[in-house]
């Protein structure tokens, strides 16, 4: 699943190549994703100016004139969804629902299990919007340290891995971003997450966020069918010292790499560098 670092890279490919251009209109090819894509979506959008393009969590967030009577598209890409920039005469494939039409190029929506999402917002205030209002502190957010993951997991008797992937928590941690970053920290993924000091949670804190930039800097992670706006694919799945090495020696100690199952996901780790 596309998680925050490869949204991190959708938005900062788009950003140079949308802002501040008109969209001539949208082209809908399926009535939903995860939701129903909002009724008129293609005529509310054509004449529109893209002023912005933010994050909050996995969403992108495209400010389509919102302070001047316009409003954001909320764009989600699920568990199998990317987002590319094709030439306007590049013919549209199976799972090709949704694009997004400029002067000179598309932006299309592709995304093969329909897990995503295409919501609309009207106006401003696009935080109060249901798919938004609910989700946790951002990790890369001066406000995210360790005193206050700390303080926010005093009376959770559950183990941490799983926490830090909570969205109502905190957003966008991955399963491979919270292996990785528990490895660095040198915290066990089963440890439950009020036995953890505060001292330990600042170190934990600084390799999750070490280990999202490393990642946003890599083009973030292509394990299935996540590729950058141009095509292209991350590579930060390369460089795990944990993820997917089940059985192989750890690079810090050699000991073997183990895996669990944890709310209903693989954790791997190091039973011997993490405790």
């Amino acid at each position: 699943m596309p998680e925050l670092p490869e949204v991190e890279v959708s938005r900062q490919g788009l950003l140079s190549c949308l802002s501040q251009q008109s969209i001539i209109g949208a082209v809908v090819r399926t009535p939903r994703l995860r939701h129903e894509i909002p009724a008129g979506i293609d005529a509310r959008l054509a004449g529109l100016r893209v002023e912005a393009i933010l994050r909050r969590g996995k969403y992108l967030l495209l400010d389509c004139q919102s302070t001047c009577g316009g409003g954001w598209l909320l764009l989600h890409l699920g568990m199998s969804g990317s987002l590319r920039l094709v030439s306007l005469a590049t013919p549209a494939q199976q799972h090709d629902h949704f694009d997004l039409v400029f002067a000179h190029t598309v932006l299309r929506l592709r995304d093969p299990r329909r897990f995503g999402a295409l919501l609309w917002h009207e106006g401003c205030g696009v935080e109060k919007h249901p798919a938004l209002a609910h989700l946790g502190i951002e990790p890369l957010s001066e406000d995210f340290n360790g005193d206050w993951l700390h303080a926010a997991t005093r009376r959770r008797r559950v183990p941490i891995k799983p926490l830090l992937m909570d969205g109502r928590l905190v957003v966008g941690i991955g399963n491979i971003y919270a292996a990785e970053s528990l490895h660095q920290a040198g915290v066990s993924p089963l440890r439950s997450s009020d036995r953890i000091s505060r001292l330990r949670y600042r170190v934990l804190v600084d390799a999750i966020r070490a280990t999202l930039e490393a990642a946003i800097a890599a083009g973030g992670s292509s394990v299935r069918d996540y590729v950058h706006s141009d095509g292209g694919a991350g590579c930060f799945q390369l460089s795990c010292r944990v993820y997917g090495r089940a059985g192989e020696p750890c690079l810090t100690c050699a000991r073997p790499i183990r895996v669990i199952r944890q709310a209903g996901r693989s954790t791997f780790y190091c039973p011997s560098c993490q405790r």
